[in-house]
């Protein structure tokens, strides 16, 4: 039996390499930046990255995984504050394998548990960026990564966020 749980997320997705990155954050946060900085990064690098959702993001369960898809009004468009609407190449849909959240204040010390999200009952990895890391330019860098295809392995902070050793 299919199953037919789903929600509408006012988030950005989108797809670096075969994963599925669904960012959230209050308006404003910068979702669609990261999202563009995400896709130049991961471009420059030689991986594969793709839109697929900005501003509202379908999601549905199916088969044990959550598979996101754009309103269909806005497809294949992103916001740029100051600039509007772009048009830009985007996928229909891919499956889900992390979530960025957008924080004002990430805490010192993440509590236990702050590195997984719970959607529709799917456990997904789940990585704070706050706007002090964001504002640095740090934030595609801490995703990919996150993702483990972080193209300078040798930088300290790319080492801790892949939680290894100095």
């Amino acid at each position: 039996m299919p199953e037919a749980a789903c929600l509408t997320a006012h988030a950005a997705c989108v797809v670096l390499g075969e994963a599925g990155v669904l960012i959230r954050g209050e308006s404003g946060a910068g979702k669609s930046s990261l999202a563009l900085g995400l896709i130049e990064a991961a471009s420059s690098r030689g991986l594969f990255a793709a839109l697929v959702a900005d501003d509202r993001v379908r999601i549905a369960r199916s088969h044990g995984r959550l598979v996101a898809r754009s309103h269909p009004a806005i497809a294949g468009r992103i916001e740029v504050r100051g600039l509007g609407l772009l048009a830009l190449p985007a996928l229909e849909a891919c499956l889900l394998a992390r979530v960025v959240d957008l924080a004002e204040a990430a805490p010192r010390f993440p509590e236990a548990g702050a590195e997984r999200a719970e959607i529709l009952g799917i456990d997904l990895p789940r990585l704070c960026l706050d706007r002090p890391l964001r504002a640095a330019g740090l934030g595609p860098a801490a995703v990919l990564a996150a993702l483990g295809v972080a193209s300078q392995p040798h930088n300290p902070i790319v080492r801790s966020l892949r939680g290894i050793a100095p």
